[in-house]
């Protein structure tokens, strides 16, 4: 896991769980969501002015890049929010188990999670820490979990946008094709199948789009 950042960004410094129970107020599931699914959590390196020598926004103070070691092979994003909730910056996520790395990001305005990003486990990913700014770096970031198309465009909330339309059609096409698996009544089938079509046709022209 080589980050290729300078040493007066590393850190390395162990969070216990218990800090983070201490500032939000947690269920019990979720208080137990955290424990048994994470193992560890580190924070590895802190990116600001002072460390890596790139200004700050007034959108992007601080990037910090968590390592969250992990009880089983599965990213439990409710704990993240909880985390996300506690941090007051944008956050890198390192994922790992059993020799196995994922990496995820938080899409965060205003200490408001928008969105997370996440590639596969083992995934090859790149990432690119340089910018004029800590606001185009973290842009970089997420643009790194992004289609090869997407991360060619310029405009980065017209990218946001257009990923977020893609992944809502392409969770309505898995919805209506399990709706049409479980129904029996042929008539019923007959019209899902047609909405099925108009979403998939829609998704095939928005990913048209991006080239």
């Amino acid at each position: 896991m080589k980050l290729n950042l300078p040493n007066s960004a590393y850190v390395n410094k162990f969070i216990p769980k218990s800090k983070f129970y201490e500032r939000v107020t947690l269920s019990a599931k979720l208080q137990k969501e955290f424990v048994g699914k994470i193992q560890r959590i580190t924070w590895k390196y802190k990116l600001s002015e002072e460390t890596i020598g790139i200004s700050k926004t007034e959108n992007v103070t601080e990037i910090q890049i968590f390592e969250v070691e992990l009880k089983e092979q599965k990213i439990p994003q409710n704990v993240l929010k909880v985390i996300d909730r506690t941090i007051p910056y944008q956050i890198l996520y390192i994922f790992t188990y059993n020799g196995n790395t994922a990496y995820g990001i938080t899409l965060k305005e205003n200490n408001s999670v928008q969105n997370y990003y996440f590639s596969e486990w083992n995934d090859d990913i790149h990432f690119d820490f340089t910018g004029i700014d800590l606001e185009k770096v973290y842009q970089k970031l997420i643009k790194a979990f992004l289609a090869d198309e997407l991360q060619k465009k310029e405009n980065f909330n017209e990218i946001i946008e257009h990923d977020t339309k893609i992944k809502t059609l392409e969770k309505e096409v898995a919805t209506l094709e399990n709706r049409i698996r479980k129904q029996k009544q042929f008539n019923r089938k007959v019209e899902t199948n047609k909405e099925l079509l108009k979403k998939k046709k829609e998704l095939k022209m928005l990913k048209r789009n991006l080239l």
